[in-house]
């Protein structure tokens, strides 16, 4: 079976990245996994899809270069590529994560 596909930090484009954080679920799995420490199984990650839905979005965030996977034993591990993306992009990824979601319902700043 062949490794996944990650594209270098220097050819991670702006419209990819863009593109793939403008899905609700895979931004919510941008959050999550910038919210841990390290690296997290995709398993670990609470996702109301189905898992064929799942690896859709995991193999969108992965080519887009956001984040980068490997296998743990038995599972797939994935982490947040937080340097690759700061150094290509300054600020891009601080500023989509400021942003408030929608999607919990959350009353916060109301």
């Amino acid at each position: 079976m062949p490794a996944a596909y990650h594209p270098l930090a220097d050819q991670l484009r702006i419209e990819d990245v863009l593109a793939a954080l403008g899905n609700p679920v895979r931004l919510g799995i941008v959050r999550e996994l910038a919210a841990s420490e390290g690296e997290r199984t995709c398993g670990s990650l609470p996702l109301e899809v189905t898992k064929a839905t799942a690896t859709h979005h995991w193999r969108a965030l992965r080519e887009a270069g956001i984040t980068h996977e490997h296998k743990q034993g038995r599972y797939k591990a994935v982490k947040l590529r937080r340097d690759d993306l700061d150094a290509r992009f300054p600020g891009l990824l601080d500023a989509i994560l400021a942003v408030p979601s929608l999607a919990g319902g959350s009353s916060e700043g109301s």
